[in-house]
């Protein structure tokens, strides 16, 4: 895999394939969220505003969950982990990125509602790119498996050196047809962030038999969280099914 890219000229600070293809992505998220706040008759413009927000919700609301959990569940220093390169968790991203960019929208006179219905797509398209960069690192991988396509991750965090399911990709692969489905439905969904987040728990608690995981009352904590998403995207999309004015 290719954990690093190249190290700054003149320092030890070294540019990650993760930290490439997570700029990427806010950056290609943008552009698609742009490209549907015109078609909802909106600047264009605001998405590149929302991205400031966004972007300091999911990267400081990802590093905030992954602090606390590792002072929760293993006694871990907070501050380290808070404070460290490493640690990004998809779901504190997610209630970070929601949270800063529902608080941005409304800032700027936009409805919270249709803000995140033209992000619905970028966040799909952003969060498959996420997961390509996990795979460079070799972080996120599953168990271990004698399948053809499995992948062994001797520089991986933490390093294997037998094949494990590149469950990365597996969610790559869920992802970017949740975001041509999601393409397909803009203009006719009462609700399109809510069905993106209904799916992606959909795809979480599949993915998450091939990952490594410790299980509570049955379930994973990311199946438990994709137990949720599910509830809470289709709660959000029987309340605005029948009020196209909403």
């Amino acid at each position: 895999m290719y954990p690093e890219i190249f190290t700054i000229p003149g320092t030890s600070f070294t540019i990650s394939s993760f930290g490439a293809m997570l700029a990427l992505a806010f950056l290609t998220g943008a552009k698609i969220a742009a490209y549907r706040m015109q078609e909802e008759g909106l600047d264009p413009e605001l998405a590149w505003t929302l991205l400031l927000y966004v972007m300091l919700g999911g990267i400081g609301g990802s590093k905030l969950y992954f602090a606390v959990d590792m002072w929760l569940r293993e006694g871990q220093p907070f501050f380290s982990y808070l404070l460290s390169r490493g640690g990004i968790t998809w779901y504190g991203g997610l209630i970070g990125a929601v949270a800063l960019g529902t608080w941005g929208a409304w800032r700027n006179g936009l409805s919270v509602k249709v803000a995140m219905d033209c992000c619905a797509i970028s966040s799909a398209v952003g969060q498959a790119m996420g997961r390509i960069g996990c795979f460079l690192v070799g972080d996120d991988y599953g168990v271990a498996t004698d399948a053809p396509w499995g992948i062994a991750f001797p520089n991986g965090l933490p390093p294997v050196d037998h094949p494990v399911h590149p469950t990365q990709l597996y969610e790559v692969a869920w992802l970017l047809p949740v975001a041509f489905f999601l393409w397909k439905r803009r203009g006719r969904s009462p609700f399109l962030f809510a069905e993106y987040v209904a799916l992606n728990g959909a795809g979480r608690l599949v993915i998450e038999h091939w990952r490594l995981n410790p299980a509570f009352l049955g379930l994973t904590e990311p199946q438990w969280i994709g137990v949720v998403l599910i509830l809470a995207g289709s709660c959000g999309w029987l309340y605005y099914h029948g009020r196209p004015e909403a």
